[in-house]
């Protein structure tokens, strides 16, 4: 009966689970930190009261919360935020948003990533003309697509990811 342990399967899936909450809570930690910028007091910082709804949203220990608002007050650790204009497969334009400590790595790893993904940086505010109207792409630069995607959401310091891409694809 080798490999049919219950204890073990429950212990990988919890893994994965837990990676994917800690993930989660260093991007929400990082928004916080960044809202935290403006004010401390959420009564006072709409953008720090609605990082701090989020966070509940997800079930983050209120310690974490605090943590993270406290981290504004410490020199060593200031975040800054990234914006990456990138064309993605099927002339997609894409803007990629980063929370940061240091710029340099996150721009480094961002670049790695749309290259392994037959996409290129693109000089800042050079694409805002294609996100006044919506683009549609073949279903195959979709797939692709959907796996820069996945890579980018994969990257921690990652955000959020606008593209000027229609919901439905061409056939």
């Amino acid at each position: 009966m080798s490999g049919h342990s219950k204890w073990s399967s429950i212990k990988h899936k919890k893994g994965i689970t837990d990676q994917k909450r800690g993930q989660m809570f260093s991007k929400l930690s990082k928004n916080i930190t960044l809202a935290a910028r403006n004010g401390t007091d959420p009564k006072s910082n709409s953008t720090l009261a609605n990082a701090i709804e989020q966070a509940r949203a997800e079930n983050m220990p209120k310690e974490n919360i605090d943590r993270a608002i406290k981290k504004i007050s410490d020199k060593s650790a200031q975040l800054q935020e990234v914006v990456v204009e990138a064309i993605g497969p099927g002339g997609v334009a894409l803007r990629i948003k980063a929370i940061t400590d240091n710029s340099n790595r996150t721009i480094s790893e961002i670049k790695r990533i749309l290259t392994d993904h037959h996409a290129k940086m693109v000089p800042p505010r050079s694409i805002d003309w294609m996100f006044q109207a919506p683009t549609t792409i073949s279903p195959e630069a979709h797939v692709q697509l959907d796996t820069l995607f996945e890579a980018l959401d994969d990257q921690d310091d990652v955000d959020d990811v606008v593209s000027n891409l229609e919901d439905s694809p061409t056939s």
